[in-house]
């Protein structure tokens, strides 16, 4: 391949039609160091085993126990009131020798303050109950007001 430089011989200059290549090599050595310099930083991680959990959708079962409590702090079994902390804790204990060991749900009230649901938790925990879980609505779909 040649290259004429200056006037041809007829007197006329040609129009180069040739895609100058040399700024597009540049960019592509550029970003080819930039990539051979930051994948290792990405890629060192400590070795880990992640847990492995899917989020499935709640299946309500007879002897799952719900356990709610109102924005006042008023604690429900089922529909059924619960007096005091030392009432819910009896309940819980007959309940935690079953086997298999029924699962407790938490309903809190959105209002309610963290201390009455603690209290609920803490409950479990001297009953000897080992599946506690907090029950929860979906966020809103965006536009379905």
């Amino acid at each position: 391949m040649a290259m004429q430089v200056g006037a041809s011989d007829e007197g006329e200059e040609q129009l180069n039609t040739t895609i100058n290549t040399t700024p597009l090599v540049d960019v592509m050595l550029v970003l080819l160091i930039i990539f051979l310099i930051t994948i290792p930083v990405v890629t060192q991680t400590i070795k880990l085993e992640l847990p492995k959990e899917k989020n499935i959708p709640l299946q309500t079962k007879p002897e799952n126990i719900t356990i709610a409590v109102n924005r006042d702090g008023e604690i429900f079994w089922g529909m059924q009131r619960i007096p005091d902390i030392e009432a819910l804790v009896n309940r819980l204990k007959v309940e935690s020798v079953k086997e298999p060991q029924p699962e407790v749900h938490i309903r809190g009230d959105n209002e309610v303050r963290y201390e009455s649901v603690g209290r609920v938790v803490v409950a479990c925990q001297r009953a000897g109950i080992f599946k506690v879980g907090f029950i929860t609505e979906p966020p809103a779909a965006a536009g379905s007001r």
